[in-house]
């Protein structure tokens, strides 16, 4: 058997394995994520949190895409260090990018 993984056996024969205690198994049995994807990930999460602090009475109650600019704001920090800023797509490339209707 592979670390983080548990076999139940049942009576009939049966068998249910459990991965990484039933926690979330990427985070209880994988390697991990590496430091700069945890650093912008924790980010993204305060600056959502502050945003529903001050906004979050006028929010309606359902599950809410991370604004734009919050996703933005994270980005442009973690690239200034390296001295790299986003700049704006050509309309050719807007245009390519919405022709696409399946796949990458």
């Amino acid at each position: 058997m592979r670390p983080h993984v548990e076999e139940y056996a049942f009576a009939d024969g049966r068998k249910v394995y459990l991965l990484g205690e039933g926690r979330l198994v990427n985070l209880a049995a994988g390697q991990g994520h590496p430091v700069e994807i945890m650093d912008l990930s924790f980010a993204l999460q305060a600056l959502s949190a502050e945003h529903i602090a001050k906004h979050g009475r006028s929010m309606s109650r359902k599950v809410h895409a991370v604004p734009t600019e919050l996703d933005r704001e994270v980005a442009r920090a973690a690239l200034a260090p390296f001295g790299i800023q986003i700049d704006e797509r050509t309309d050719a490339q807007r245009d390519y990018a919405a022709s696409w209707e399946l796949g990458t």
